[in-house]
């Protein structure tokens, strides 16, 4: 005897069916009028004994799945005999055979859905990389159908300015705006066989991309600037053609602190603002200069610094030093999502203190932010 729970019910041939629909195959040949292959699902059905058993459980099963076949819109229904000259043969459904799509759409209450999907695909003849986007995610097709047209517009445009130089705010397809690409910018990349990610997507096209811009403060005899100048924000591009050469300079992690430090005489003060520290550090004109980096006492603080020291081998670190680390014991907290990569340029001392952090040999997680550091013990150690 089986358990009246294990028997196949209409949802277990939906689940089967359903399938087909989740993985694609189902939509792609009905876009594509392909001949439907039936979908064959063998029930689990009561026997002999179980009518015996399980008799008022065993007529309720049946009414339900000859329910479920909806007289045969859903499914037709193949029949065994059971039972034999002491109980008597009786018939039950053996098989449940979709046998059609509009079978299919029935059961899973899906036609509306894969006549849109069909209209998308026809739409798209024309557009060979959307049709083949929509036909290998026709879930995905159907859920952007009221968008479709406006998707084939931002392609055409995107596919038809590939290395324009133009931002992407210059876009004049039709019911098109930024706003528009970026929200949908995923399947959009997936079709033009780009990066979806937000900075290579436009580097990819080539379109224009927003520029890096360093923030610094300086001494203004540095740039040649008037007196009354001492704080701007240049684009990295521009900034790297510039011929100078500070006495020295000092990177900071942190923006408020970034804006206390003095300036060194003949110097200047970069801003870092954590991992985008690569864009001050790939000026050129610091490669023979004296640099410092100040970022804050955890992991990820030697993180960055081993970065600062890909584009300039000559940065030593200040204020990231085990002396200041455990004289500041008190304003410790807790790093949330602390690293243990290997960080192969760090100088012998940073090394120590990094160690000392990823094996927590002063505690879990120990983290010393930027600006938890006295204020008077910092002025003296930046000379």
């Amino acid at each position: 005897m089986t358990d009246p729970s294990r028997w196949t019910g209409v949802e277990g041939v939906r689940a089967v069916v359903r399938r087909r629909w989740d993985d694609g195959s189902l939509l792609r040949a009905f876009a594509l009028r392909e001949e439907f292959t039936p979908i064959d699902v063998a029930l689990r059905h009561p026997s002999a004994a179980d009518l015996a058993e399980h008799f008022d459980a065993a007529r309720a099963w049946v009414d339900a799945v000859v329910r479920g076949s909806r007289g045969g819109r859903a499914y037709r229904l193949q029949r065994d005999r059971i039972g034999g000259r002491i109980s008597g043969a009786t018939e039950v459904p053996a098989r449940a055979v979709v046998e059609s799509h509009d079978q299919a759409w029935e059961l899973l209450g899906a036609a509306q859905e894969a006549q849109t999907f069909r209209r998308v695909v026809e739409a798209s003849d024309d557009d060979e990389a959307p049709r083949a986007w929509a036909l290998a995610h026709p879930t995905a097709t159907i859920a952007l159908a009221d968008d479709w047209g406006r998707m084939l517009s931002a392609f055409r445009w995107l596919d038809a300015h590939r290395g324009s130089g133009l931002y992407l705010r210059q876009i004049t397809a039709r019911s098109v705006d930024t706003k528009f690409v970026e929200r949908h910018r995923k399947p959009l990349a997936e079709m033009l066989g780009v990066s979806s990610a937000a900075p290579r997507f436009v580097r990819d096209l080539g379109l224009a991309a927003k520029p890096q811009t360093v923030r610094l403060r300086f001494d203004p005899a540095v740039f040649g600037f008037p007196s009354v100048l001492s704080e701007a924000s240049f684009r990295v591009d521009e900034l790297r053609t510039l011929r100078v050469r500070p006495s020295r300079a000092l990177v900071v992690e942190n923006e408020i602190t970034y804006l206390s430090v003095p300036v060194p005489p003949g110097g200047v003060v970069l801003w870092g603002k954590g991992y985008d520290a690569d864009q001050p550090a790939s000026l050129e004109w610091l490669a023979d200069v004296p640099v410092s980096y100040w970022g804050d006492l955890d992991t990820h603080g030697f993180g960055i610094l081993n970065r600062v020291k890909a584009w300039l081998p000559q940065v030593e670190s200040v204020l990231m030093d085990r002396e200041t680390l455990l004289a500041h014991r008190e304003r410790w907290v807790v790093e949330g999502t602390p690293t243990n990569a290997a960080l192969s340029r760090l100088d012998a001392g940073d090394q120590a203190v990094y160690d000392d952090l990823v094996t927590d040999r002063f505690g879990p997680s120990v983290r010393l932010e930027q600006e938890r550091i006295d204020w008077s013990w910092a002025l003296a150690r930046l000379g």
